[in-house]
């Protein structure tokens, strides 16, 4: 479906026809698509640290192995003529033992996702490594190793970069060098130092916590406001404060990072667009029963109240 042909949909979300997954939302004067690179599945206790099972299961449920179902989430976003594409997708040189081990299930992939919108790799202009990690950035170079989007630079902050090539037992299972060595050796990084617009609108934004280097991505267009929240919010089920995930190398960095940034999202009014949520693309902040917040999904129950044209 040609871009021109859509309407604008105000705040709505809508899954477009023929398109399992991908999301249309209309930002100000940016189109804004959720697409996906598939599902996979990490244990339940890592997603969740130190909350107990008795608690995130009932949204999240495990399977035999005691892992629960994710999704990869990349988000095209389409502004003043550019395409900029956040996030690359899951790793696809791992193999078949690697794979089974993340059950990955390719059910839709980032790139039929941009072929039903009319568009190449070759058209994408940005791409925004939030981080480095295999889920995110894996897709970032081709099976021959070149880059993925030939025509794009590849957006990272300077401390991301650091530490992928310096790994250390915490840390080094995340990174394969596979998928950063060649965008480095093309010279295709731009390395951020903290937060930086890219686009009139469109900003990174440091969300540490996660890693030290994990940038988010802010679009404000038209008086609303779109963030791309990392793994700084891995699902709509880790709003609470409390929920951070085992994998955060500085969890106590993740919980400050939260209590700066949900208020100021939630006073905003802004759409929250998470990177794994297995089941929604597009959710608000709301205020909690015990204080803090949780995410309610934007979907068809604004899209009635929602004027199109």
């Amino acid at each position: 479906m040609p871009l021109s042909e859509l309407s604008p949909l105000g705040r709505a979300s809508v899954i477009l026809p023929g398109m399992a997954w991908t999301q249309h939302l209309r930002v100000g004067d940016a189109d804004v698509f959720s697409l996906t690179d598939g599902q996979f599945r990490l244990d339940g206790g890592a997603m969740y640290g130190s909350v107990p099972k008795v608690l995130w299961e009932r949204g999240a449920p495990a399977d035999e192995l005691n892992r629960i179902r994710l999704r990869i989430n990349p988000l095209l976003i389409r502004l003043g003529g550019r395409n900029v594409l956040v996030e690359t997708g899951f790793w696809d040189q791992g193999g078949e033992k690697f794979e089974g081990m993340y059950a990955l299930d390719r059910d839709e992939t980032v790139f039929r996702g941009l072929s039903d919108l009319g568009l190449a790799p070759d058209d994408i202009d940005l791409v925004v490594n939030t981080h480095l990690h295999f889920d995110h950035a894996g897709r970032n170079v081709t099976l021959t190793g070149e880059p993925t989007f030939p025509n794009a630079r590849y957006v990272v902050q300077r401390q991301e970069l650091h530490d992928a090539q310096h790994t250390h037992e915490r840390s080094r299972a995340s990174y394969i060098p596979g998928y950063i060595d060649p965008i480095l050796d093309a010279g295709l990084f731009d390395v951020m130092d903290g937060e930086h617009e890219l686009l009139p609108g469109l900003s990174v934004l440091p969300l540490p916590g996660h890693n030290l280097g994990q940038q988010g991505v802010v679009l404000r267009s038209g008086g609303q406001t779109l963030v791309y929240v990392a793994d700084l919010l891995p699902t709509l089920a880790h709003a609470p404060y409390p929920y951070i995930m085992g994998y955060d190398l500085y969890p106590v960095t993740t919980l400050d990072t939260r209590k700066t940034y949900f208020p100021q999202w939630f006073e905003e009014g802004a759409i929250l667009a998470t990177p794994h949520d297995p089941d929604v693309a597009f959710a608000r902040l709301e205020e909690g029963k015990r204080g803090g917040f949780v995410l309610r999904p934007v979907g068809r129950a604004e899209q009635a109240n929602t004027p199109t044209s």
